[in-house]
């Protein structure tokens, strides 16, 4: 019993969960009783199961028909669908067909296509071969059409593409020939290239020759043509000397008329300068200026030429050579009016200043010459001779006018100075050693040759003038006073410039001699006046085997007192004994430097007659009144140092 029990419990649980539900809260019912409400056309007086079932199936129904209605539609739908699958199916088919027979076509043409694809190729590397070969060795027709112009008319820029391309055939089959040299077709082919190129060349010259007629000009412009041809024509020595030849008497012609104008009608180009020929009555400024325009010019000709030129590659070895070679050629054409003017200007000018002036501007421009063109150019060796003349004419003139001015020596005045004709001699050195500074353009080359030159025909004959004047005077003082006067003269002048040492140590030398005569005089004069000349002269001579030096005669201890006291009595003034020639000598530094050594000399004898006396073997008694030999020098010294 007790499964009843449990079941009438559980049902009463659910009753009671029944009784005590809310419908309106239950989600689902509401959703099936508001379905039921919206979709069922039933009264709610008349709702029974019955009628709602009913209405339910009614309900089913009619979605059950709309369900076949649109089935049906889909179905009819689908069915044409099927039907046009099938008309595809049956086109595909078809077209299957079709290309299986275009597919067997196909076939048949790529085999076909197969065989021209290879016959193409061949076509193609044949065509590729023969233009291979006819662009390595033939010429197109463009390039025979450039070659063929006429160079006396001109060439352009075709000519040189096609003369470059010529000459790169022309390699190729001589390179081809060495290795296939039984090609008789090659063979054929070089010979023909040959006379093209030949015919080039000469056609290259022509263009060259006619252009260089038209470098006969002042402002020149030289044209790109030009410059191509010579870089061009390089590789044939001979034509390339023939055309610098040409460039070289072209520019020649110009530069020779140029400088005739220039010399007589001046400047054109604005600058508004006159004729050269205008400044001929001064030598220098004259001949400076016809120079010094040729130097520009041909400094200005080696820039053109160098221009001409720079593509020349090729022969870098001797382009600097064939340069100075066209540069001399074009040079020359300077040398004959110049060397007339020049010439003409030396032979009439009589001043040697003048004369020595032009020398060293020639000599200058020797030099300059030197570096701008060869040693063997005519220009070069024209201002080479030049040179050379007008430093012959120059020593010549200088011998001339030292001559004339010698010639009225005479014997100096009692103060024994240099006469006039020796005053005039120098300043005519010293006129030629400064003009230089006087607008002569500095000489880079060494001048000691020159200056030596100068000398020679100067100073040597002054020196041997002086000591002809020399001989007429009676009195030997007075010769080397006067010596030492002129010498100094000579010593002031010379000492100012360079390369003088050697002449300087032969003045110098001279002035040494002939203060030894002035200083061995007065110390003797000194001596001989403080009677200690015959003390010195025996005390010299005296030997110890010769026993007491007191016990010789004019040794004895009296007298010696004696001459001490005079020569004490010369310590206290030292000029009461001098030579009257002294007072005449005109430097202060030579009289100084012959008191120095006179009283050098003195205090030499002093001090081996001080040590006779002082040595007891010689037997003298003490002399109060003697003074040791440093005080004589002190005393000595103190005088010098009061007369400088």
């Amino acid at each position: 019993m007790p499964s009843l029990n449990e079941n009438n419990s559980n049902n009463n649980t659910r009753l009671d969960l029944l009784l005590n539900a809310r419908l309106d809260e239950n989600e689902s019912f509401m959703e099936a009783f508001n379905y039921l409400n919206e979709n069922l056309n039933v009264g709610s007086a008349n709702i029974t199961e019955q009628a709602l079932r009913m209405a339910v199936e009614d309900r089913e129904l009619a979605l059950n028909q709309q369900y076949l209605e649109q089935f049906e539609n889909i179905n009819s739908q689908i069915q044409s669908f099927v039907g046009k699958i099938r008309n595809m199916n049956t086109i595909c088919h078809e077209m299957t067909n079709r290309i299986q027979m275009n597919k067997e076509k196909t076939q048949e043409l790529l085999k076909k296509t197969a065989i021209l694809q290879n016959e193409k190729k061949e076509l193609e590397m044949k065509q590729t071969y023969l233009s291979d070969f006819f662009a390595k060795y033939l010429l197109t027709e463009e390039e025979e059409k450039a070659l063929s112009l006429d160079g006396k008319n001109g060439i352009n820029d075709s000519f040189f593409k096609a003369f470059n391309h010529l000459i790169e055939v022309n390699s190729n089959v001589t390179e081809r020939i060495a290795i296939e040299p039984e090609n008789f077709a090659l063979t054929e082919i070089s010979q023909l290239l040959s006379d093209k190129l030949e015919a080039s060349y000469n056609t290259l010259y022509l263009s060259i020759q006619n252009e260089c007629r038209l470098l006969n000009v002042e402002f020149l412009d030289l044209k790109p043509i030009l410059i191509q041809s010579f870089e061009h024509i390089q590789t044939k020595p001979e034509l390339f000397l023939k055309a610098l030849d040409d460039y070289s008497y072209a520019r020649k012609s110009f530069l020779v008329r140029a400088f005739i104008e220039i010399l007589t009608k001046g400047n054109k180009s604005g600058t508004s300068q006159k004729p050269i020929e205008q400044l001929s009555t001064d030598p220098i400024r004259y001949v400076n200026e016809m120079f010094s325009w040729i130097q520009s010019s041909i400094l200005n000709e080696k820039e053109i030429l160098e221009n001409l030129l720079r593509g020349c590659h090729k022969m870098a070895e001797t382009i600097t050579e064939q340069t100075l070679s066209v540069l001399s050629s074009i040079s020359e054409a300077f040398c004959q009016p110049l060397r007339l003017r020049v010439e003409q200007c030396i032979t009439r000018e009589g001043n040697c200043i003048v004369l020595y002036r032009l020398s060293n501007l020639l000599l200058y421009f020797v030099d300059t010459f030197n570096e701008l063109l060869p040693s063997n150019s005519h220009l070069f060796m024209c201002c080479r001779d030049l040179h050379e003349l007008c430093s012959n004419m120059f020593f010549s003139s200088v011998s001339s006018a030292t001559q004339r001015i010698l010639a009225n020596a005479r014997v100096p005045d009692y103060d024994l100075l240099p006469v006039n004709s020796v005053n005039q001699t120098l300043l005519l050195l010293r006129d030629i050693l400064e003009s230089p500074n006087y607008g002569t353009l500095s000489v880079n080359t060494d001048k000691r040759e020159i200056y030596n030159k100068i000398f020679q025909h100067i100073l040597d004959p002054l020196i041997q003038s002086i000591q002809l004047v020399c001989s007429n005077l009676d009195d030997f003082l007075d010769v080397s006073v006067y010596m030492l006067n002129c010498l100094n003269s000579i010593r002031s002048i010379l000492i100012l410039y360079q390369y003088t040492d050697k002449k300087l140590e032969m003045i110098k030398a001279q002035i040494e001699a002939n203060e030894d005569v002035l200083v061995s005089e007065q110390a003797s004069q000194v001596l001989d006046k403080t009677d200690m000349l015959d003390l010195y002269t025996k005390a010299m001579a005296h030997e110890i085997n010769q026993g007491q030096l007191s016990k010789i005669v004019g040794m004895e201890p009296g007298r010696v007192k004696d001459s001490i006291t005079q020569f004490n009595q010369f310590l206290l003034n030292t000029d009461i004994y001098n030579c009257n020639q002294l007072a005449k000598i005109s430097s202060t530094r030579i009289l100084n430097s012959i008191q120095k050594r006179t009283n050098e000399h003195i205090l030499a004898a002093y001090k081996i007659i001080y040590s006779k006396i002082c040595d007891p073997s010689n037997g003298y008694p003490v002399i109060e009144q003697i003074k040791t030999s440093e005080e004589v020098e002190s005393i000595l010294c103190k005088n010098e140092g009061t007369k400088a």
